[in-house]
């Protein structure tokens, strides 16, 4: 057998022979199956690992390996006394209408893993085979190995980290203006309640990111949705939210805005921080697309916080989505005694982010490798865009309205009266999973649309087959539309 690929067609074969033994029986010794199967030590320890993993043995020092002792079968509960429980309370002392809601099914949806047979056209982070994975791997080595790795971290963060994305950022920011959190949704959590107080409202783009809206309702805020068009979030709008709710917090992603994939202009971008100046708003920059520019899209403009002197922008950056969404590290950069307020939230709501994880950060973005592997990944994301996008002009009838150069998604027009989680849910049987565009309004409204995203599939080929298969059902619901 090839040691490489063995352990698993050893771990099946012996799983037949435990299946036919008494539970506690001890199995064949380790030197038995070596010689048994003429595979390496290494090839058996593995095969050993795998079952215990099953839970259909368990490793006795000294003894052997045995099979797993019956366990006894729990006693049924009743668990109906949760649902009174959990309904609000009310108080005395509470505001009317104030709740926390811990409900995020747009959230939920674009990270339930699709099943082997669908091609997933959902998914917001990168494909395995897109990942920097060797990078990541000798990262994590050299950060395992660094003398402190395993020191509980000072509470803002890694010094050296926190330089690092304050250079990243620019416009005088230093040390003390970065705190280091749990990539881009803990940051904007802890943002949200630190400038919040349950039953004030917050401003948010619409359509929106689903996290935001989440985000928002788990701290017991009311969010209010503003227009927005190719060019971001609208200033006239936003103008007179904030007159008429007195809001003191705004939530903008200034580059290839999910979903729809716009970004502010540089006239746009000076209008937003007047306004929320005037006002005396703290305007969150989430800027999670920055890394995720394409190719034709570069060079980009600052963010918002590198000309922002009196504190008014709040700025979020996370390291997930151009590495492994398992590198759960990012930053919040704010100027000001919000800083404070903003360090305080993050012990409560995390306490500290692990040292290894911010070791290994420090090490991917200071590797030669880092900036390399950025611009390859420009490339490729710019020809996976280029190829669902003539997919989807042959299997659509409307043209794209907006073709953004960066990010990992394109933002479809559905035919009118189509119910779009309907349409999701039918591309979902014909093996395309897609997400539903009512997931990015805070009513659940708006025009029909579809988000398709080009980074989840394995291969442009993938992309291409997905959106094919939806070209019949485009057509079903254009002959239910005019009937």
């Amino acid at each position: 057998m090839d040691d490489d690929s063995s352990h698993r067609q050893v771990a099946e074969q012996v799983r037949g022979e435990i299946l036919a033994l008494a539970p506690g029986s001890r199995i064949a010794s380790h030197r038995e199956l070596v010689r048994r199967f003429h595979v390496s030590a290494s090839t058996v320890a593995d095969a050993l690992s795998l079952l215990a993993q099953q839970g259909l043995i368990e490793s006795r020092p000294g003894a052997g390996s045995f099979r797993t002792e019956n366990r006894p079968t729990p006693r049924p509960g009743d668990t109906s006394w949760q649902e009174t429980a959990l309904e609000l309370s009310p108080q005395d002392d509470s505001a009317p209408g104030i709740r926390r809601v811990f409900d995020a099914p747009g959230l939920l949806t674009t990270l339930t893993p699709s099943a082997a047979d669908v091609i997933d056209l959902n998914g917001g982070y990168l494909h395995p085979d897109l990942q920097p994975l060797s990078m990541l791997t000798a990262s994590l080595s050299r950060a395992a190995r660094r003398a402190g790795a395993w020191d509980r971290p000072p509470p803002g963060g890694l010094p050296e980290l926190r330089d690092w994305f304050a250079a990243e950022l620019g416009g005088g920011l230093g040390r003390q203006d970065i705190l280091i959190c749990g990539a881009g949704q803990s940051a904007l959590s802890t943002s949200l309640r630190a400038l919040c107080q349950p039953g004030d409202p917050v401003l948010l783009e619409s359509p929106c990111y689903p996290g935001a809206t989440a985000a928002a309702r788990a701290a017991g805020l009311r969010p209010i949705a503003i227009p927005l068009d190719i060019s971001g979030i609208r200033p006239d709008r936003l103008d007179e939210a904030l007159s008429h709710t007195n809001a003191r917090a705004i939530v903008v992603q200034p580059l290839f805005q999910n979903p729809t994939g716009a970004s502010l202009t540089p006239q746009r971008r000076d209008e937003l921080r007047e306004i929320a100046r005037r006002h005396g708003a703290f305007l969150i920059e989430d800027d999670f697309a920055r890394y995720m520019a394409h190719d034709d899209g570069k060079p980009l403009v600052p963010p918002l916080i590198s000309d922002d002197p009196d504190g008014t922008v709040v700025h979020i950056r996370s390291m997930t989505k151009v590495t492994s969404p398992n590198l759960r590290v990012g930053a919040i950069a704010a100027r000001g005694p919000v800083m404070a307020r903003l360090r305080a939230a993050s012990v409560i709501d995390t306490m500290l982010v692990p040292a290894p994880l911010q070791y290994t950060t420090l090490e991917v973005v200071t590797s030669p490798s880092w900036r390399r592997g950025l611009a390859t990944l420009g490339k490729t994301l710019k020809h996976r865009r280029a190829t669902a996008r003539d997919a989807i002009a042959a299997a659509f009838p409307t043209e794209l309205t907006h073709y953004p150069r960066g990010g990992y998604h394109l933002w479809v027009s559905l035919p009118p009266q189509s119910d779009s989680r309907q349409f999701a849910a039918e591309a979902l049987t014909r093996g395309v999973a897609i997400t539903p565009g009512d997931n990015y309004f805070t009513s659940g409204g708006g025009s029909p649309h579809i988000r398709i995203s080009y980074v989840a599939a394995p291969s442009p080929a993938d992309i291409s087959e997905g959106i094919r298969r939806l070209e019949p059902l485009v057509s079903k619901y254009i002959c239910e539309g005019a009937g």
